[in-house]
């Protein structure tokens, strides 16, 4: 075989020249672009591991974004909850120097002025925006989170931002947390409100006799009190105290009110003292409990006879209430009842002129122009509420409008045959109510869990005589047993009686039912307001001419054995002192309310009957800064746990960059060796090209 010229040409020059170009080419590229592959062919494994990264940039980066924001946020509240405690301590000290009874009128009126200017101060803070979202409205953040009369608006959602994979970290507040959270480890604390005074004009203490505390204005009195309430758990309770002699002393009737509480010779639940005032306090010692509640009266009969030992409390209307009256001169022998809690609801018992501090739930709703609200807030009791002793899981929330009233009230009546654990029901309980209607024209109503055929089991209400068939909310339209009757139904029966739209007919259709409710809500509203009272409201009328009185049947009914009320909505009861639940603003009101009305101690006989008093306030004070600052402690931790991940998110994104780096960026110095390595080959094989081209047959021979 010849070898050719061309032959020579081809081999040296077009294979080496077309590889020697593409190498040039792709070093070139590498060096102007910077990167070691354009395409995915280029090199497979680069471009999957350059993905990857690109991905995990792409995430860090939105991590970042996030955690930044959240932070800004956390940041912001961190600020505001600083000017919050700022402010209470200020509010703390000029409740201190409030206290002083050495202040004139006029100092605590400047005193309650800077007070008011502090509360607005917190209003503004709790509005606070940033970005015009606002801090503390939960996720609502473009709703102002607190009304100028201190409501909140907001919801109860936490923000969270993303720190990792399926790995988040709240940044936010919700008023709902701040400014009507509660404390598990707060005790409930609740007062009376009457001042009272030794008859022998000596001062108050565990050793003064019932003769010198009640009056002796005839030898060997029996003294009788009768003690209405709530304990913790929610169960309620009635009782007549053992009687006292003149000689039984206040510790012994204090150690009565706890044995009712449940105080036995070992344990005790409540603590019961009674102040320098001769006000009685009881304290629970069941912490994060809500419901505690207390109401007591005192009797005595200075005519020898038993007209102060009673079954009907309302049968103590008309004794005298001022002793000194009694005790002369001249001496009057009668009737004594001693008050010790006194509100400004009026009795639900027209005509009868002492019963207002006797009674302790059968009270009107308070009227504030067109609106009638309770004062008893609703507490779920448990979440198995028909089994005694009640598991409470969840001490103090409050019952919605779809909570049943099985969930809430004291369930009394066992069922038949007994069953282990016990069981108990609604069954047979009937609900009064009372007063007059938006006309002014009176009604009588009552709401049964009725048991009496053709209704066995079902419930029925009944207005102004009639009875009435009440439906439940499904499809079926079924009639509603006794423990399923819920707090909208009973709502729309408030409702009904309180606008004078009963349905149509009795018993009456499911449709009847639905118009009278219907119709019923054109003229009025019945709701349970954000801390769980019932709440009427009059749509045609500022100043409504109605009036509400809801209350168990057996109020009222000392009888040994009768079983007390399944629940309460409103009363004259003992005012609260201290609570697990917060309510900011309300609070913050009630305290300077009592700077205003100069009372250092809750004192019911002038003003405003339930003010708490500048000594009480200071602990309630206290107990929303101890609030505060474990939300500030919260809002600090979120604040750290932010800045760390912002600071780890910011390495890794470094870190993988910088892996990325390594894995897709050229490498210049060994592109720019390569370069001029190519160079060199390329131009050699051009000066060898050039020689072969030049070679004749005698050179080659």
């Amino acid at each position: 075989m010849r070898v050719t010229q061309s032959m020579y040409f081809k081999s040296i020059y077009g294979e080496n020249n077309t590889q020697l170009n593409k190498k040039l080419f792709d070093v070139n590229r590498q060096i102007a672009s910077g990167i070691s592959i354009q395409y995915a062919k280029d090199d497979i494994q680069t471009f999957t591991d350059t993905m990857r990264l690109d991905n995990e940039i792409t995430i860090l980066g939105q991590i970042k974004t996030s955690v930044d924001s959240g932070y800004k946020v956390s940041n912001q509240a961190d600020v505001t909850l600083n000017d919050f405690e700022t402010s209470l301590n200020r509010m703390n000290t000029l409740l201190l120097q409030g206290a002083n009874d050495t202040n004139s009128e006029t100092s605590r009126d400047a005193i309650a002025k800077e007070l008011r200017q502090i509360e607005s101060h917190f209003k503004d803070l709790a509005n606070t925006s940033i970005n015009g979202k606002y801090l503390f409205s939960g996720s609502a953040v473009d709703t102002r989170p607190i009304t100028d009369d201190g409501i909140y608006m907001g919801n109860s959602d936490s923000l969270d931002a993303f720190t990792g994979s399926h790995v988040t970290q709240q940044y936010n507040v919700s008023g709902t947390e701040l400014f009507l959270g509660e404390n598990s480890k707060t005790n409930r604390v609740v007062s009376t409100n009457v001042i009272q005074q030794s008859n022998a004009a000596t001062s108050l203490n565990g050793s003064t006799t019932m003769a010198e505390f009640m009056g002796d204005v005839t030898p060997l009195n029996d003294h009788y009190f009768y003690v209405s309430g709530t304990k913790s758990d929610g169960t309620t309770f009635r009782e007549q105290l053992p009687v006292m002699s003149d000689a039984s002393t206040i510790d012994n009737l204090l150690e009565a009110i706890g044995t009712s509480f449940g105080n036995t010779g070992t344990v005790d639940v409540v603590n019961v003292s009674m102040n320098s005032s001769g006000q009685i306090i009881v304290e629970d010692k069941i912490k994060g409990s809500s419901k505690l509640d207390f109401h007591i009266v005192g009797a005595t009969d200075f005519s020898g006879g038993g007209a102060a030992n009673v079954n009907d409390i309302t049968l103590l209307d008309g004794a005298e209430t001022d002793y000194n009256i009694i005790a002369g001169p001249p001496i009057v022998a009668g009737l004594y009842v001693k008050e010790f809690v006194r509100s400004p609801y009026t009795s639900a018992t027209a005509g009868i002129a002492n019963i207002d501090a006797l009674l302790y739930d059968r009270t009107q709703f308070t009227k504030d122009g067109g609106t009638l609200t309770s004062n008893i807030p609703q507490l779920l009791k448990s979440q198995n509420t028909s089994v005694k002793p009640y598991i409470d899981l969840d001490k103090n929330a409050f019952a919605e409008p779809s909570t049943k009233i099985s969930d809430v009230a004291d369930l009394q009546t066992e069922i038949v045959p007994v069953t282990v654990p016990k069981t108990y029901t609604l069954i047979g309980k009937v609900l009064n109510l009372e007063g007059t209607d938006i006309n002014g024209i009176p009604y009588t109503a009552s709401v049964n869990f009725d048991t009496s055929p053709p209704n066995i089991n079902d419930s029925t209400f009944t207005i102004n005589g009639f009875t009435y068939d009440m439906f439940n909310a499904d499809a079926s339209r079924s009639k509603t047993s006794a423990d399923d009757m819920t707090y909208q139904q009973l709502m729309d029966v408030i409702n009904m009686a309180v606008t004078d739209n009963p349905p149509a007919a009795a018993p009456g259709l499911a449709s009847d039912y639905d118009s009278a409710i219907e119709d019923s809500k054109l003229v009025g509203n019945t709701s349970i307001t954000y801390d769980g009272k019932i709440e009427f409201t009059d749509l045609r009328s500022a100043n409504t001419n109605a009036s509400i009185a809801l209350y168990d049947s057996t109020a009222g009914d000392f009888t040994v054995g009768a079983e007390s009320s399944m629940m309460t909505f409103n009363s004259n009861n003992s005012i609260k002192v201290r609570d697990p639940k917060t309510d900011f603003f309300k609070t913050i009101d009630e305290v300077i309310s009592s700077v205003e009305n100069y009372k250092n101690n809750a004192d019911a006989s002038s003003g405003n009957m339930r003010d708490i008093g500048i000594q009480n306030g200071i602990q309630a004070i206290e107990d929303i800064q101890d609030h505060i600052f474990k939300i500030h402690s919260n809002i600090g931790a979120n604040s750290n746990a932010l800045s760390t991940s912002l600071e780890r998110s910011e390495l890794l994104e470094l870190s993988t960059m910088t892996l990325r780096s390594s894995v897709i960026d050229t490498d210049l110095a060994s592109a720019s060796l390569k370069l001029t390595q190519l160079s060199l080959n390329y131009e050699a094989m051009l000066s060898t090209v050039g020689k072969v081209s030049r070679l004749s047959l005698v050179n080659y021979l």
